[in-house]
């Protein structure tokens, strides 16, 4: 198995890099997913959320409520901590488990998609055996951009949620490989491609 952290800040196009490795035949595993997952209704994660943050952030329907948590925690970065450290266990956990799974056909490349990745490191210094971090970058002012065009977002709301993250500079720090995504779709995938090649390069030399 050939494991590939795939990281970025909010917005600067993991998911455009993600589906492309995919396409080339990786396999996907998607944080943000297992996130949701962890804090579903019945969860210890969900109950560790309403004990730590209130009634206010739950639905009727015993379902969190995102946005009023998101408004809770987005801008109080010692409410975010406290979040981080009921989710992010969890989801190292359930992603262990998953990739454990994977590692069975030690040819495979699994893309473990990880927006929080040196957030969640921190926490938690112990991170996977990423063989390759590969870290996925626009700049701030695209990002807010796309955000906002996109998104439907806030300049407000967009600006604390990417404060809320590493800066670049964190984020850049730990990378293998830089996917710079400021440019055109096809400049984009043209990175990923080059990307593939060499990682099943890696793969086959392993081999």
């Amino acid at each position: 198995m050939y494991l590939i952290g795939l990281t970025g800040g909010i917005a600067a196009g993991k998911s455009t890099v993600a589906t492309r490795l995919v396409e080339h035949g990786a396999v996907h595993i998607d944080a943000d997913k297992l996130a949701r997952a962890v804090v579903e209704p019945g969860t210890p994660g969900l109950a560790a959320v309403r004990e730590t943050f209130g009634d206010g952030v739950i639905r009727a329907d015993g379902s969190l409520d995102r946005a009023a948590l998101g408004a809770q925690v987005f801008s109080n970065p010692a409410e975010l901590d406290k979040l981080n450290g009921i989710v992010h266990p969890a989801v190292r956990a359930l992603s262990d488990s998953l990739i454990r799974d994977a590692a069975a056909d030690q040819d495979v490349v699994v893309v473990y998609d990880v927006p929080l990745l040196v957030e969640a490191s921190t926490a938690q210094p112990h991170a996977h055996p990423f063989d390759l971090v590969v870290v996925v970058h626009a700049s701030e002012e695209t990002r807010l951009r796309r955000m906002v065009e996109l998104r439907g977002m806030s300049e407000t709301d967009a600006a604390n949620r990417i404060n809320s993250q590493a800066t670049d500079a964190e984020r850049l720090a730990v990378a293998d490989v830089v996917i710079d995504t400021d440019g055109s779709l096809d400049d984009t995938l043209a990175q990923v491609d080059a990307l593939w090649t060499r990682v099943r390069a890696a793969v086959v030399s392993a081999g």
